[in-house]
């Protein structure tokens, strides 16, 4: 989930024969919006899938929803798996300089308003394969301590 910007039903339901040379496609029917999305899985993704074993069809088995976020919640009590997503379109406006539009695409928000969505004619996917695999290097970054301490006199 972290690393695609996908939600938590869209992960949980993944499919391995929806997986193909490191392009995940959800079927509109499993999508909020009920379109087709293609996610670029990033290297790490790929790798992960990679390690996984392929018993039925179903990517993480029959993983519940409340077993997800029970996983999410070891991680940190105060952390959400929609504040994934969250996270990634804030980094994506504060970080980068990807237009919103890519932004938008790659979290497979619904286009509004008639003229955006009758211009809107391509996926973006070449951008979104960039933005996803700069995401990943982000992810797996060491955190750095940043700014300067002063000292507080009085």
């Amino acid at each position: 989930m972290i690393l695609t910007g996908v939600r938590l039903s869209e992960a949980r339901n993944a499919a391995w024969d929806e997986i193909d040379d490191n392009v995940w496609t959800i079927p509109a029917e499993r999508m909020k919006g009920n379109k087709e999305h293609r996610v670029p899985l990033p290297p790490p993704v790929c790798d992960l899938l990679e390690s996984l074993p392929r018993v039925g069809g179903i990517v993480f088995g029959d993983a519940s929803r409340n077993a997800l976020l029970a996983a999410v919640k070891a991680i940190n009590p105060d952390v959400t798996a929609h504040g994934f997503r969250s996270t990634f379109r804030t980094w994506i406006a504060e970080r980068t300089s990807y237009p919103e539009a890519v932004a938008e695409q790659a979290l497979a928000h619904a286009v509004s308003g008639a003229v955006l969505k009758a211009y809107r004619r391509t996926d973006l996917f070449d951008r979104r394969r960039r933005l996803m695999a700069e995401w990943a290097r982000y992810c797996y970054s060491p955190v750095v301590a940043s700014g300067q301490v002063v000292a507080l006199h009085g």
